[in-house]
C-alpha cells in the first residue's frame, strides 16, 4: 500500500509550461511511488495576489518567452504549436476540470487536462471560445451539453474560485507549481530538483 503523499500540481490551461509539465509529472511521480493531485487554477488570480504579470505582457521579455515556450517543449520532445490567440481566458475549461474531478474522479479530470492542454498547444483550439470548447468536450468523450451546463453553473464557478483562493493561501503564485511533502517548487524547469528531492530527500 502506497502511503506516500501525492505530488500537488497547480496549473492554468493557458500556461505553456504547465502543458509541458503535465506531460512529464505523472511518469516522474510513478518512478518514485507517488501519484499526482492536480489543481486547475487561474493565473490571473495568482498574479493579482502576487502583484505579478504574465512574462509576455512585458515587451522586453515577450519574444524571449515565446521562444522559450517552444524550445522547452522541444527539449521534452513534445509537439508544440504557438497558439494564434495567447494568452486566453481558461475559466470555463477549469470549471469543466473541477466538475469532472468532483463528480467523476481525479482520473477523469486528469484525462480532460491532458486533452485540453494538447488541443490548445498542439492544434490551437481556443479554449476560451464556448463553441470550440464544447466541441472539444464532445471530442474528448464528454457529454458536451452537460459540460456546458457545468461551466455555466454557479456551483462550479464557486468551486474554481475556492481552488484559486486555496492556492493563494498556500503560497501558489504561478504555474506550474508543485508541492512535494511540503516543499514548494515553481516552474517546469524545476523538474531535476523535484526528481532529486523524491529520490534522495531534502537537500
Amino acid at each position: 500500500m502506497n502511503l506516500r503523499a501525492p505530488i500537488q500540481f497547480w496549473f492554468d490551461f493557458s500556461s505553456p509550461y504547465s502543458y509541458i509539465a503535465n506531460e512529464w509529472i505523472d511518469a516522474l511521480a510513478a518512478r518514485h511511488g507517488r501519484t499526482v493531485q492536480r489543481h486547475a487554477i487561474l493565473l490571473g488570480a495568482t498574479f493579482q495576489a502576487a502583484e505579478l504579470k504574465s512574462p509576455v505582457s512585458y515587451p522586453l521579455k515577450r519574444e524571449y518567452s515565446l521562444r522559450d515556450f517552444a524550445r522547452s517543449a522541444r527539449f521534452e520532445r513534445l509537439p508544440y504549436v504557438a497558439p494564434e490567440v495567447f494568452p486566453i481566458a481558461t475559466h470555463n475549461a477549469a470549471r469543466v476540470f473541477w466538475w469532472l474531478h468532483d463528480d467523476g474522479g481525479p482520473e477523469a479530470a486528469a484525462r480532460w487536462a491532458r486533452s485540453a492542454f494538447r488541443a490548445f498547444f498542439t492544434r490551437g483550439v481556443n479554449l476560451s471560445d464556448a463553441a470550440a470548447l464544447k466541441a472539444l468536450c464532445a471530442e474528448s468523450g464528454l457529454d458536451a451539453e452537460a459540460a456546458e451546463a457545468a461551466w455555466s453553473d454557479p456551483l462550479w464557478k464557486n468551486r474554481l474560485r475556492s481552488a484559486n483562493e486555496a492556492a493563494i493561501a498556500g503560497g501558489v503564485f504561478g504555474a506550474p507549481f508543485f508541492m512535494v511533502d511540503g516543499e514548494p517548487f515553481w516552474g517546469n524547469d524545476r523538474k531535476p530538483q523535484i526528481e532529486r528531492w523524491l529520490a534522495d530527500g531534502p537537500f
